[in-house]
């Protein structure tokens, strides 16, 4: 306990002082377990004799999550991700570790980061979007604000853990190169930029091994390559194995519900494989040695010293478990859910609504924007979904409170009745629809339609509301409507050409109502930029069997490095909204491109002028085009920079390109290559729109993996 010592010191003291029934209590969950102890996803009970905190971790991309009461539902990931301001996101998780904290929570399992593959996937809206640059840069700020706290955020699910369907058995096949190039470099920035304390094995298989007993991923690229030294945990019932587990470099394992210790363990039940019992046969029979037990412990340990555990320790009691933390927060969470939410059209400049004379009658129609609705389409399903959320404000609550302060009046319909929606639409100045899309953890989702889903817990179900043709009836009846979209990931939107304004809030939280209506307004400015594509259709989405889901247990990454807009690119493709697009209630005028290589980086700079008539914020993104012998995609995003401009304001700024943005990954060299060769840059708006073009030679180059 002597803080003067390094967190290794303070390891090695206290692994030197255990027993080794102590050291094995370590090593795997605590009884109650899952949501049995005061709602967490997980315990270690402390050992008070050494000083020894508990260790109690829980579900977090949105906020203090499980079965949690008096915590705050912030913006999803996804559209976490969507805000593109590293300052913003690591706001939002300092004040998660926050609440973590203040309910004695000391291990958030979060940020999930696995790559959105294909817009199917029913855990999209709790990562960062399809491309690898802006999901690390997204990890790194969440991940540092966590654990700006005395909390250890939790890289997950480590790795290719893309799909929902057969997530537990699915075998992914996928050359080195890709994963190093698309689906590990946000875990390997949150390991090197982030410090981050823990990393979560996920249920499928990588090139034949079940993740967590992987060495590849777990020793090889985790510790050998990148420099982890923090814990691996198994996602719940992720272990099959106890000593090739452990030899992997499985630390930690954890488990959803509390499963006799079988005599033998039988690869695949997904019991309990860290037990005491397991741990001293396979010490016993010499598969096992006392050095990596030791390391096992210690990993744990001097993770908890090096951030805090040790000396700012929580209490899990009833007090701390039903205590409301979430009131200073709010503005954050508002703040936030504005700053995540996409306009992808503003027909003739409908929104921000200005104040008329007599006020406006508005017709708010949809199941998703009243109170049930809305606390439905506050997160995604699963375990990342707040059990007791605090309270919602629903878009038809925070619509009707600003239209009183504007002398508009608001009628509400809830769809149910298609005639009604289309009265109240045909009758009012502007019609606002509300519609939302149920994903969630377990499922994949069946299409690209709206599929309202109903949640009780982390457990949700569908229902049977066509809200498709609804939106299409409201913007047929009136044509000043703004079609608003609850969803994780992308839709298909048949009645485009018919609205006024589309805004995507996503999953948008608690304060939903109140940023959408801070946006109708024009208090906040709709500031996201696509963290996805959205196709067109089925058509653009799709995938041969082999790939997506998998024929006979396997998924083969035959795409490669064609993920997202990378393949829209290569295969000439125009999707109905591109990465990184979306619209704001100024515009931007961008010149003067500069580039200069300066030793190991590249600076970008250029001019970003506002044209419009009043403040807003633009995102100059700096895509990166290889030589042709290099094999890369056509083009890739490296650099990227929210600035926020008043009206008529210049400013020239600055983005730096580190040498991996000029990299690929060489399997023959077994390192990161930058080849000889002339290198375009492209920078605009978003991916398909390219104002300035320029280039830099570069000399070839190996560099540290």
């Amino acid at each position: 306990m002597d803080k003067s010592k390094s967190p290794e010191k303070r390891a090695d003291a206290l692994v030197a002082a255990m027993s080794l029934d102590q050291k094995l209590h370590m090593l795997t969950f605590s009884d109650p377990p899952w949501f049995l102890y005061y709602g967490t996803a997980g315990h270690i009970t402390g050992i008070d004799e050494l000083c020894i905190p508990d260790l109690v971790l829980s579900d977090a991309g949105s906020g203090v999550a499980g079965l949690q009461y008096g915590t705050t539902t912030f913006p999803s990931g996804v559209a976490q991700a969507s805000t593109w301001d590293p300052q913003l996101q690591r706001t939002i998780g300092r004040t998660i570790g926050a609440e973590a904290h203040a309910k004695g929570i000391n291990v958030m399992l979060a940020p999930g980061m696995n790559i959105a593959r294909t817009p199917y996937n029913g855990r999209n809206f709790e990562y960062f979007g399809e491309d690898p640059y802006l999901a690390s840069q997204t990890a790194v700020s969440v991940i540092k604000g966590i654990q700006d706290n005395p909390v250890i955020a939790d890289a997950k699910h480590y790795a290719l853990n893309n799909q929902e369907i057969d997530r537990m058995t699915v075998d992914v096949r996928a050359k080195e190169r890709v994963m190093r190039e698309i689906y590990l470099p946000a875990f390997e920035a949150s390991v090197k930029k982030a410090d981050v304390g823990s990393v979560m094995c996920s249920y499928n298989k990588v090139g034949g091994k079940y993740a967590c007993e992987n060495p590849t991923l777990l020793t090889d690229y985790l510790r050998d390559d990148w420099g982890f030294d923090g814990f691996v945990v198994s996602d719940w019932g992720a272990v099959h194995s106890t000593a090739p587990s452990a030899n992997a470099g499985l630390d930690l394992e954890m488990h959803a519900f509390a499963m006799p210790t079988p005599a033998t363990p039988v690869t695949g039940t997904g019991g309990r494989f860290f037990d005491a019992p397991q741990l001293k046969a396979a010490l016993a029979d010499g598969s096992l040695s006392r050095a990596r037990l030791d390391e096992m412990v210690h990993n744990i340990v001097r993770t908890m010293f090096r951030h805090g555990l040790f000396d700012h320790r929580t209490d899990q009691n009833a007090a701390t478990y039903t205590s409301d933390v979430s009131t200073p927060h709010q503005a954050v969470a508002r703040r936030a859910a504005a700053a995540a939410t996409v306009m992808l059209k503003n027909r003739d400049g409908l929104l921000p609504l200005p104040k008329v004379a007599g006020g406006r009658t508005i017709a708010v129609i949809g199941w998703a924007a009243g109170p049930i609705g809305a606390m439905n389409s506050v997160s995604g399903g699963g375990s990342s979904r707040t059990g007791l959320p605090g309270r919602v404000v629903s878009p038809l609550e925070g619509i009707t409170a600003q239209a009183l302060e504007n002398g508009d009046r608001v009628v509400y319909v809830d769809g149910s009745s298609q005639a009604d929606a289309v009265a109240a639409a045909a009758a009012a100045d502007l019609a606002v629809v509300v519609a939302n899309d149920g994903s969630s953890e377990g499922a994949d989702r069946p299409d690209l339609g709206l599929h309202p889903g109903i949640c009780v817990t982390i457990f949700c179900q569908n229902l049977p509301i066509d809200q498709t043709d609804l939106i299409a009836a409201v913007t047929q009846a009136n044509p000043d409507n703004v079609v608003v979209l609850d969803i994780g990931a992308p839709v298909k939107m048949p009645w485009l050409d018919r609205a006024g304004a589309v805004l995507v809030p996503w999953y948008a939280g608690l304060q939903h109502g109140n940023a959408l209506a801070d946006v109708l307004y024009g208090k906040a400015e709709p500031g996201g930029r696509l963290p996805q594509t959205f196709p067109v259709d089925e058509a653009q989405a799709s995938f041969p069997a082999a790939q997506y889901p998998g024929v006979g247990g396997v998924a083969k990454y035959s795409d490669g490095l064609l993920v997202g807009y990378r393949a829209y690119d290569a295969h000439q493709r125009t999707p109905l909204f591109p990465f990184g697009f979306g619209l704001g209630y100024t515009t931007f005028d961008y010149r003067g491109l500069k580039v200069r290589p300066r030793g190991r980086t590249v600076k970008v700079s250029l001019v970003v002028r506002n044209t419009g008539s009043r403040a807003g914020a633009a995102v100059p993104q700096v895509y990166v085009g290889f030589p042709k012998k290099t094999g890369e995609p056509k083009r890739q995003l490296k650099g990227f920079r929210k600035v926020r401009l008043d009206a008529g304001e210049s400013r020239r700024i600055t983005i730096r390109l580190s040498p991996r943005a000029f990299a690929h990954w060489s399997t023959k060299r077994d390192s990161w290559v930058i080849e000889e060769g002339r290198y375009k840059l492209f920078v605009g708006p978003d991916s398909r729109t390219f104002p300035l073009k320029g280039a830099v030679r570069l000399p070839r180059t190996l560099l540290a993996k």
